[in-house]
C-alpha cells in the first residue's frame, strides 16, 4: 500500500491499482498507465495496491489423533481482487497476520482429527478445507486465494526415529519372510532331484543288470551249440573266471584305487561262481 500524496499527475505502474480519494473519501480506483488529479477539489491519490500473486509462508504447529506433535508448513497465494481493491485498502490493516490466523483455526481443527498417517495421506484435503475456509472469509475483505500448498508435514525427531525403525523393522522381517521361501523352495527342488537321480540310478543298474543277464544266457547258449559235450554249468564257469579277471584288471588299472585285498584261487573262483549262478537262478525264480 502507498501513503497519500497530493499530486496534480500520478503514474500507476502496470499489475497495480490506485486509490484516489477527495477530501478524504474514497471516490474511485486509478488504473495502470497515467492518472490526473486535482487537489484544488480535494482529490488525491491515498495508495497504490498491487495486484500481484504473493505467497505467504505459514508455520503451524498442532497435534495429530494419536497425539503426535507435527509442524506443519503451508504456502497461501493470495492475490487482491482488482474490482475490489477498496475494500482490501480500508477493510484490513494487515492482511497476512488475517489469513495466518485463519489457517492457523482451520488446520488445528482438522489436524486433531486425523492420526499421523492419515494426515501424511490426505493432505491435500486439509488444504482443500483451508481454500474453501478462506475464500469465503478474504473474499469479503477483497483478496482472492488463489492455492493453499502443505510444503511439509514435520513430526517430532523423535517420532520420526521411531517411524524409521520400525519401517527398517517391517522390512528387516520382509526380506526373511522372502529368504525363508526361497531356502525352502531349493530344499523342495535339491529333494526332488535326488529322488529323480536315485530312481534314474536304479533303472539304470536294473537295465545294466539284466543287459549282462541276457549276454551271459546268450554267451551260455552259442558256447553250449559250438563245443560238444560242455555242459552249461562249464560255460557258466568259464564266463565267471574270466569276469573275475577282468575285474582284477580294471582294479589294476584304475588311477584312484586304493589297495583293495580280494581272495585269490581255484576254490575261490568256484564259489564266487556258485554265489552268482545262485543268486541268478533265485532272482528267477522270484520274478517267475
Amino acid at each position: 500500500m502507498g501513503n497519500a500524496s497530493c499530486v496534480f499527475v500520478g503514474c500507476i505502474d502496470q499489475a497495480s491499482v490506485g486509490i484516489v480519494e477527495k477530501w478524504g473519501r474514497y471516490e474511485k480506483l486509478a488504473q495502470p498507465g497515467l492518472n490526473f488529479f486535482n487537489p484544488c477539489a480535494g482529490q488525491y491519490l491515498a495508495g497504490v495496491l498491487s495486484t500481484r500473486i504473493q505467497s505467504l509462508e505459514v508455520k503451524i504447529e498442532t497435534k495429530t489423533k494419536d497425539n503426535v506433535f507435527v509442524q506443519i508448513i503451508s504456502s497461501i497465494q493470495y492475490r487482491i481482487i482488482k474490482q475490489s481493491a477498496d475494500d482490501a485498502f480500508y477493510e484490513l490493516q494487515n492482511p497476512q497476520e488475517q489469513i495466518q490466523a485463519y489457517v492457523f483455526d482451520v488446520v488445528r481443527a482438522q489436524v486433531p482429527k486425523m492420526t499421523l498417517d492419515q494426515l501424511f495421506e490426505q493432505k491435500d484435503e486439509v488444504a482443500k478445507t483451508v481454500l474453501e475456509e478462506l475464500e469465503k472469509v478474504m473474499g469479503e475483505y477483497g483478496y482472492s486465494i488463489e492455492h493453499i500448498l502443505m510444503v511439509d508435514i514435520i513430526p517430532d525427531p523423535s517420532v520420526r526415529r521411531a517411524m524409521n525403525e520400525i519401517n527398517a523393522a517391517q522390512r528387516l522381517q520382509l526380506a526373511s519372510v522372502y529368504k525363508g521361501e526361497a531356502e525352502k523352495i531349493l530344499q523342495v527342488k535339491k529333494a526332488e532331484a535326488e529322488a529323480e537321480a536315485k530312481y534314474l540310478g536304479g533303472v539304470g543298474v536294473a537295465r545294466q543288470r539284466q543287459a549282462i543277464t541276457d549276454g551271459l544266457r546268450e554267451n551260455i547258449l552259442n558256447f553250449s551249440h559250438k563245443v560238444e559235450g560242455a555242459s552249461a554249468k562249464e560255460v557258466m564257469d568259464l564266463i565267471m573266471i574270466t569276469q573275475y579277471f577282468d575285474t582284477i584288471k580294471d582294479l589294476g588299472s584304475s588311477s584312484n584305487n586304493t589297495t583293495v585285498f580280494i581272495p585269490h584261487g581255484p576254490g575261490h573262483i568256484r564259489d564266487i561262481g556258485d554265489q552268482i549262478r545262485n543268486g541268478l537262478m533265485e532272482a528267477k525264480a522270484g520274478s517267475s
